[in-house]
């Protein structure tokens, strides 16, 4: 298995990229914005993706987007292919992608929202640290890309306040990156992040019906 910084040649592998994020994100039902084949493209060409390998054949993706005038970077589209998941993979791509992202924008907040407890504890162990969503990029560019999440709604409701994912920002400035990737979590807040979600989850299905 191989990771490593995409590049122009690895353009074969974007409609498979996108038919796996697209299909995660019918599974999840939320948190993956749809992305189409061009746009992929782009971010290989401009080595602003790192892809994983077994071979010929793919297994694993995540790219990186500017925002707020190369303010703010957001590393995008974690997508582990079905054949390759259950083997931490994604927790490799997460730190491959965040390490290319620190060395190639080195004064750029990397941001990120997610639904997922996963993606916070790899976050986390990356020196992410929660944060309202006022604290993160205010590039119209990106909230438009949430439009394709079914919650999209939530969003635009609480004037992009909050939303069923949380918001975590790295800033250079004020973290050092932990030296290693084992840490200790605090239970009360992952159990707190957990019941919170759970509940707005069930709100909104309660609304919907």
């Amino acid at each position: 298995m191989k990771i490593v910084i995409a590049d122009k040649s690895h353009s074969i592998y974007a409609e498979i990229i996108c038919n796996t994020i697209a299909e995660a994100a019918k599974v999840r039902g939320t948190g993956i914005a749809k992305r189409e084949p061009e746009y992929i493209i782009k971010k290989l060409e401009n080595g602003n993706a790192v892809i994983a390998l077994d071979g010929d054949k793919f297994a694993g993706f995540c790219y990186i987007e500017q925002w707020g005038h190369g303010n703010f970077v957001a590393n995008s589209g974690l997508i582990v292919h079905p054949d390759f998941r259950n083997l931490g993979l994604a927790k490799q791509i997460k730190k491959v992608v965040f390490d290319h992202s620190r060395a190639k924008f080195p004064d750029a907040k990397i941001f990120s929202i997610t639904t997922g407890l996963a993606v916070l504890k790899m976050n986390s162990e990356l020196g992410y640290k929660p944060v309202t969503f006022s604290e993160l990029t205010d590039d119209q560019s990106f909230w438009k890309g949430c439009q394709t999440c079914k919650n999209f709604d939530v969003l635009t409701r609480t004037e992009q306040k909050m939303c069923l994912c949380t918001g975590m920002l790295y800033d250079p400035a004020k973290t050092e990156a932990p030296k290693t990737t084992e840490r200790n979590y605090d239970k009360k807040v992952w159990t707190r992040l957990k019941l919170m979600k759970q509940n707005m989850f069930l709100k909104k299905d309660k609304k919907e019906n």
